[in-house]
């Protein structure tokens, strides 16, 4: 049961990037909402709908598009650390 490619690329359209909005981070439709600060809120237990209290301009299709991109980010083949030396 997969997403459907267009839907998932519809949805990867709202994460844009661009070098002077963010430092160049994944951001929600330029709106300067990183996608790893929507992410930490997420997995600190804040609901979608409160999400979309606090940050009216937000669309509940937005929160769906960082999750598929975060979603995107996890499909690699390996991980490898590195040393802290």
């Amino acid at each position: 049961m997969g997403v459907s490619s267009e839907r998932q690329n519809e949805s990867l359209s709202r994460i844009t990037i661009h070098s002077d909005i963010c430092h160049g981070k994944p951001c929600i439709r330029g709106l300067r909402y990183p996608v790893e600060v929507i992410l930490e809120l997420l997995s600190a237990g804040m609901s979608y709908q409160e999400l979309l209290d606090d940050y009216e301009d937000l669309e509940m299709e937005d929160i769906y598009a960082v999750l598929a991109f975060a979603a995107k980010l996890s499909q690699i083949k390996r991980v490898q650390f590195l040393d802290a030396a």
